[in-house]
């Protein structure tokens, strides 16, 4: 009798042990934080099921799961048609949450909130601007005492989907950016020092005086740095908020693509904010693992009945009602 009942035990363990699931994932640091409270969450729930997942950059997460390297990859740029079309694993690109990429800046005795046009911002890294008391950056911020001195540009060195956001925008609203430089996830940068991560730009901008980065919103109220407003399509000077990024993605929200990939960069409207983005995960249209798919699909499920409640607590904005409904149905469609 011991010995039956211990041989039933053996085998309900090895049941537990076979059904467990580690699912691995890579990509966009921009959604990092938010990721790892709903893996971790979902975790707590579902304890067989461990999503890890390694925050190396949009340009890194396509390029594993277009290999096959991990279970899905993470991205703030979409990918283009031709690394659609080079994947060895065809993907679904499934919008999560959205977010701001914001302009941040270390100027020692300088407290106050400042204004960026797009072309000024453009025209930093392109090397034109160089001071910060140059005339183009004092006349959006009058009255601010701006110091004659150096400005240090800091861009993201690794292949980023914040890079992407960031340059979309500027291609936008610079001919002279988009001729020379253009949008992508990694660009040939005419001035500046590189980072790793938006934790590394964070960390340059922070320790480096007169400095000037872009960072995804959530880094930057972190770490409690200065960021600044930028001037929306509307000519109104707009500081990062949920509000402002959901009011970016209204007009998309009513003509998505069935493939999700669109740029709401400086999108209409007064209240909109110009550098806000959908972020996306990037996952397999057929798994050769079956409980491996089974278990992403229930967790998207989750994602969207639960997670997309606390996308504000993190300073992301949830996404528009109409395009979780059209989620639902794509995630229903996977296998």
């Amino acid at each position: 009798m011991k010995k039956s009942m211990i041989a039933v035990g053996v085998l309900a363990i090895a049941a537990i042990g076979a059904s467990a699931q580690n699912i691995n994932g890579a990509g966009a640091t921009f959604p990092y934080p938010i990721y790892s409270k709903w893996f971790n969450e979902y975790n707590h729930l579902h304890p067989n099921v461990k999503i890890n997942y390694q925050s190396i950059g949009s340009g890194g997460g396509i390029r594993q799961v277009s290999d096959g390297v991990v279970d899905f990859g993470a991205t703030d740029g979409p990918m283009s048609d031709e690394q659609i079309a080079a994947s060895k694993v065809k993907t679904q690109h499934i919008p999560t949450v959205l977010g701001a990429v914001v302009p941040v800046y270390n100027i020692p005795g300088v407290n106050k909130d400042l204004n960026f046009s797009g072309d000024v911002i453009a025209d930093i890294y392109l090397g034109k601007i160089t001071k910060w008391n140059d005339g183009r950056i004092a006349k959006d911020n009058p009255g601010v005492s701006l110091p004659d001195k150096a400005i240090l540009p800091v861009y993201r060195s690794d292949g980023s989907g914040t890079t992407y956001i960031f340059t979309d925008f500027l291609s936008k609203v610079s001919p002279d950016w988009s001729g020379k430089v253009g949008k992508n996830t990694s660009v040939k940068w005419p001035t500046g020092i590189g980072q790793k991560g938006n934790e590394g730009v964070a960390g340059m901008v922070r320790q480096s005086p007169y400095s000037f980065g872009y960072v995804e919103l959530i880094y930057a109220l972190q770490n409690k740095m200065s960021f600044g407003a930028v001037k929306n399509a509307s000519g109104k000077f707009v500081k990062a908020s949920t509000d402002g990024v959901t009011a970016a993605a209204a007009a998309a929200a009513k003509t998505m693509p069935a493939d999700y990939r669109v740029s709401i960069t400086n999108a209409p409207g007064a209240t909109s904010y110009p550098i806000s983005s959908f972020t996306w995960l990037l996952i397999p249209r057929h798994s050769n693992d079956a409980a491996k798919a089974k278990a992403l699909k229930d967790f998207l499920g989750w994602m969207l009945e639960h997670g997309e409640s606390e996308a504000s607590g993190l300073s992301y904005a949830s996404l528009p009602k109409q395009v979780q409904e059209m989620v639902r149905k794509t995630v229903a469609q996977l296998q």
